[in-house]
């Protein structure tokens, strides 16, 4: 019996010798196996050279690379970076002067505040909704909306008002937080809000004028401290989907019709789950300026002690030789 439907023939099929071939992937790639007790740069090295291995060492490097030079490393960061308790990596990174600016959405600086104040954060939603007290706690309220109407007052950023009343209250728990230590630091943390988006503005406290005016002062700030990008300076997004890749775009639109030169930045993304936005406005776009774009995919909780483990240890490395 053989098949009704015809075959088509390959006998004229050109073929190619393997070594006439190029390949993507070889033995020299590999991952390595790895001993008890080696070095973080040792453990670095055991990732192949393939893929988000690659990307991985990529960022590191150009991380402490820009250390090096002393150009810009600006985190911008959504809530979960928080949540998931990750301030004081961010924190030490800030101390450390590797990382020169921090942007935050409004629930990252409502997550920090209530950290830095009261040593816990991140109400169960579902029950307070059921319950009717969801976003209605009083003193995060008080507290985030009073520095927005301070901020206006003394012409502050939005960050640089919660910082810094964060550090005159004496906050018990102000070593864990970014926006206080990033104060005492003099490094900028920028805050951009959505109104409306955040427990706080649920309240009568809220603001709208001096939030929105402290907010842009913000992004204003967040311009300035991105002007030193160009040449080697490198931009991270850590789950922010949306608002801050968006802030990020148009930042690099008003540093671009300055004249500022963006050649030659590092763009990172970092999320659990990959989106258009952020992906299109740190990784694509930043590549289309003339920069190097990359995108690692995995839980914040493990992959930025990685990265920063890997950024110190190359940083400790270099100084040492």
């Amino acid at each position: 019996m053989a098949s009704r439907y015809p075959e088509i023939i390959l006998d004229n099929l050109k073929t190619m010798r393997i070594s006439d071939r190029q390949s993507q992937v070889g033995v020299e790639d590999f991952g390595k196996p790895i001993n008890a007790g080696c070095s973080v740069q040792e453990f670095l090295h055991s990732f192949p050279d393939i893929l988000a291995g690659s990307a991985f060492r990529s960022i590191v490097e150009s991380i402490a690379q820009a250390h090096k030079r002393s150009k810009p490393v600006i985190m911008a960061m959504g809530a979960h970076v928080i949540k998931c308790g990750l301030s004081p990596i961010v924190i030490d990174l800030l101390r450390r002067k590797i990382v020169t600016a921090v942007a935050m959405n409004g629930a990252g600086a409502i997550h920090d505040s209530e950290i830095a104040l009261f040593g816990k954060t991140s109400e169960n939603v579902v029950e307070g909704l059921l319950a009717g007290t969801f976003g209605t706690t009083v003193e995060t309220a008080d507290f985030v909306n009073g520095c927005a109407l301070r901020a206006r007052v003394e012409g502050l950023g939005f960050g640089e008002a919660l910082g810094k009343g964060l550090c005159e209250s004496k906050a018990p728990h102000g070593d864990r937080s970014i926006l206080a230590s990033a104060y005492q630091l003099g490094i900028p943390v920028t805050v951009h809000v959505s109104i409306g988006c955040d427990v706080v503005h649920m309240h009568a406290s809220a603001d709208g004028g001096a939030i929105g005016e402290s907010s842009l002062r913000d992004f204003r700030i967040l311009a300035g401290a991105m002007a030193g990008l160009g040449n080697s300076g490198v931009l991270m997004n850590i789950g922010s989907a949306v608002v801050l890749p968006e802030v990020i775009l148009k930042a690099l639109a008003v540093l671009a019709n300055l004249g500022y030169d963006l050649s030659g930045i590092t763009g990172v993304n970092l999320d659990f789950v990959q989106h258009y936005r952020s992906n299109k406005q740190v990784v694509e776009r930043i590549r289309e300026l003339g920069g190097q774009g990359f995108a690692l995919t995995g839980h914040h909780e493990i992959m930025i002690p990685l990265i920063a483990a890997g950024i110190i240890s190359r940083i400790d490395s270099t100084s040492e030789s």
